[in-house]
């Protein structure tokens, strides 16, 4: 078999790229770059020879954007080397823009673009070809792909998208001091020519500032520049693309740049020389006048002190700053005396609180000035003309109308103005006002006359150079009357209509009742007229500011119904005339014979009440079934309390008396006594030293007889227990009935011993009761007891 074939045999196609060439110079692309890649042919068309497969050979085809002559625009060239030109291959093209912007003549492979391209819109477009036989369909060269990239040319000017532009720099400041670094952006291809290039000038804002041609930076061009002279410039800036060359786009933008301010002026009084007048009355440490200096800087730049500097003026006068307003407050620091001296200097100093070393050569950032303080001798109070005012003014006046005017002068040579004022701690003070240079009172808000008919306030008058001067006038105003309230009927209580009433019969005569004067006229009464026509009362207008109500027909039963209800209008004779409607309620009953007017008969509790026979009946049920239920409550507890065992009191002396009605259950039955005294040694010693007190008292009070001996024999239980029951029947100041006292005995030979106080040996010496005060309140008690127990065995 032969072999392979040599490279030499390989016949690729050549695809061939022509690109236009412009009229203005626009560069050809670069040369064609051939690379052969090895492509599969259809599936069937084998070779025998095994012939080299074709491959495709692309390169980038450009097209320029923008164009807007007549014709297509020529892309490039596809061309095989197969093609003998007798129409026998077919090229075709697919893929972005194929046949709608580009399209391929299919004899030549000539390819252009028939619409006007934008690069800023689509940079590049990605496309499919193919060779085939026109006659047989098949594939001379398989699908391939390549690029066409649209070509920039400079059709977009440069952009400043975030302006206009606010920038600062501090006045004063040096050349070439950096204020604001602007930008501008350009749509064209930065990668391509000078489309994007873009250079940066000033339009407007010369000689003051200059802009870096490259960076956009912004730069002081002047020295000294002062924003007391000023404040605002504005500044346009342009940017071209092309690198500034003639034909380049522009764009321009405004910079707004303020000055901002430093403390490069001193504080300035504008006068050398000023005067004060201060009264010789004026109190210690009270404000007497101001003084300010001019500072042109702003905020803290601007803040100053002031101080007094000669020695005489500070001694008698302080000075304090107003930092808001930037004021010098002059106080009193010493009483003046107008006939020790008349006159003091002052000389006043102002300074800047923030200095800046840099302006230093500016000069001292303070000033002086002096201010020479005259002090006036005591005068008189102001004087009224009158020695109190009356003054009215009609009620619902708006506020701000005026009520009358005072009029108090200087008695003095001086005839100083004066000012009024109204005292805040009389009565209305915030119902009116006066105008502090004229006198007039004017309201500061509506008055109303039914809530108070007069207003006492007190004017005081002050004279303008001495304050502390005041005289006071007293100022009555009465509030006049206006229509301002619509009458009305009191209806507190229902009229009363006897059962015996007949047609025509006068019920009763109502008047109404009006928040306003007399001066209103008369009132006028009638009946609804938007109602229909009450068929059992009517109404008569007696034209007397009073009404009659009417019966209009007889027969009123208060079975059958008791109370109605009669509306009635009536009107004032004011200006503007006011009405207003009410409801009487008008009450059946059967009257009293004899009286003037008509009053209803006493009646039953429970007929007034409304009481029903059958709810009485129900009321008395639930009283008895509450009485039922106490006899039984009461009943129960009294039984109960009886099967009770009655307890000792703890105040009884006998040991452990228990009683109780069932049998004892033995020795084991400890529930029923306390047997724990005779168990315990330290209970028993206590037990016995207890006998032997009570034994040496009652020895004492000559009635040992009544108690039998307390040392008791050893050898016999049984004797102790009957002198126990002995002693326990002649105790008379016990409960009336028997009692069994029992007490556990173990028995001689008992490995513990006896537990029990009867084995105790007696005491050995005789008690002495002179003692007994001295053994603290415990025994005190115990032995008043035991006296008062012993009167009650003396017989």
């Amino acid at each position: 078999m032969r072999a392979a074939s040599s490279p030499a045999c390989l016949s690729p196609l050549l695809l061939c790229l022509c690109v236009l060439q412009r009229s203005y110079g626009t560069p050809s692309p670069p040369s064609p770059t051939f690379t052969h890649n090895q492509t599969k042919l259809p599936d069937g068309d084998k070779d025998s020879h095994h012939r080299p497969k074709r491959g495709w050979i692309w390169n980038q085809f450009f097209v320029l954007e923008e164009h807007i002559g007549p014709d297509a625009q020529y892309v490039g060239k596809l061309h095989s080397n197969s093609d003998k030109g007798d129409g026998s291959i077919q090229y075709l093209l697919s893929g972005e823009g194929a046949g709608s912007i580009f399209t391929i003549n299919e004899l030549t492979g000539d390819i252009h673009a028939k619409k006007s391209l934008d690069r800023e819109n689509k940079s590049h477009y990605v496309l499919h070809a193919r060779a085939v036989d026109r006659f047989t369909n098949r594939a001379v060269e398989p699908e391939s792909e390549f690029i066409i990239k649209v070509q920039d040319v400079n059709d977009n000017a440069p952009k400043f998208p975030d302006g206009p532009f606010s920038a600062s720099v501090p006045e004063m400041a040096d050349i070439g001091t950096s204020v604001f670094q602007i930008t501008a952006t350009d749509a064209d291809d930065p990668t391509y020519g000078n489309s994007a290039k873009i250079v940066y000038s000033i339009l407007q804002g010369q000689p003051f500032f200059t802009v870096d041609p490259k960076t956009g930076v912004i730069r002081t061009a002047l020295p000294n520049m002062d924003r007391e002279t000023r404040e605002m410039y504005s500044v346009i800036i342009q940017a071209k693309d092309m690198a500034g060359s003639v034909g380049g786009l522009s764009g321009s933008t405004t910079v707004n740049i303020s000055l901002t301010d430093v403390n490069d002026n001193p504080p300035r009084f504008p006068q050398k020389n000023y005067q004060l007048y201060v009264p010789e009355s004026a109190q210690v440490g009270k404000a007497v006048g101001k003084i300010k200096a001019n500072d042109e800087d702003l905020g803290v730049n601007a803040e100053m002190t002031y101080r007094i500097t000669n020695e005489e003026g500070a001694a008698m006068f302080s000075i304090s700053t107003d930092s808001d307003k930037r004021e010098g407050i002059i106080s009193l620091r010493k009483p003046l005396d107008y006939e020790k001296k008349k006159a003091y200097s002052l000389n006043i100093e102002g300074v800047n609180t923030h200095l800046d070393p840099r302006f230093s050569y500016l000069g001292p950032f303070k000033d002086t000035t002096t201010l020479k303080l005259i002090i006036g001798d005591v005068d008189e109070a102001p004087v009224f003309t009158m020695d109190y005012y009356i003054m009215d003014v009609y009620e619902n006046a708006p506020a701000g109308t005026e009520v009358g005017m005072v009029t108090a002068q200087d008695p003095d040579s001086t005839r100083s103005k004066v000012r009024y004022s109204i005292d805040q701690n009389a009565e209305g003070d915030a119902l009116f006002t006066i105008d502090v240079d004229s006198g007039l009172i004017t309201t500061t808000r509506r008055l109303d006359r039914e809530e108070v008919a007069w207003h006492n306030i007190t004017v005081m008058a002050s004279e303008i150079d001495n304050p502390n001067l005041v005289s006071y006038v007293p100022v009555t105003v009465q509030v006049l009357d206006v229509n301002d309230n619509a009458p009305y009927i009191a209806t507190d209580s229902a009229l009363v209509v006897c059962e015996g009433s007949k047609a025509g019969q006068v019920i009763q005569t109502i008047r109404a009742t009006d928040k306003d004067n007399f001066a209103n006229g008369r009132f006028t009464f009638a009946l609804p007229e938007d109602l229909p026509v009450n068929p059992n009362f009517t109404l008569k207008d007696n034209e007397d500011s009073s009404a009659s109500v009417l019966a209009r027909r007889q027969g009123f039963s208060q079975a059958e119904q008791e109370l109605y209800q009669l509306p009635v209008v009536v009107w004032d004779g004011g200006e503007p005339v006011l009405s207003s409607t009410s409801t009487l309620t008008l009450r059946v009953c059967p009257c009293q014979r004899g009286a003037r007017t008509p009053v209803c008969r006493a009646q039953a509790f429970l007929s007034s009440a409304g009481l029903s026979t059958g709810a009485l009946i129900a009321i008395l049920l639930c009283v008895l079934i509450l009485l039922a239920i106490v006899v039984l409550f009461v009943t129960l507890r009294s039984k109960k309390s009886k099967k009770e065992p009655l307890i000792i009191s703890a105040e009884d002396i006998r040991e452990n008396v228990v009683t109780y009605d069932d049998e004892g259950g033995g020795e084991e039955d400890t529930e029923a006594f306390d047997i724990a005294a005779l168990r315990n040694p330290a209970a028993a010693e206590e037990m016995r030293m207890r006998k032997d007190l009570q034994s040496e008292v009652w020895r004492a009070m000559g009635t040992e007889g009544l108690s039998p001996a307390l040392t008791l024999p050893d050898e016999d239980i049984h004797e102790v227990i009957k002198l126990k029951v002995v002693e326990a029947n002649r105790d008379t100041s016990g409960p009336p009935y028997d009692s069994l006292q029992t007490y556990a005995y173990e028995g001689r030979g008992s490995p513990s011993g006896s537990i029990s106080s009867l084995d105790l040996p007696e005491p050995q010496t005789e008690l002495d009761l002179s003692e007994v005060d001295n053994w603290g309140p415990e025994v005190q008690i115990l032995n008043r007891a035991f006296q008062e127990k012993g009167q009650q065995h003396v017989p």
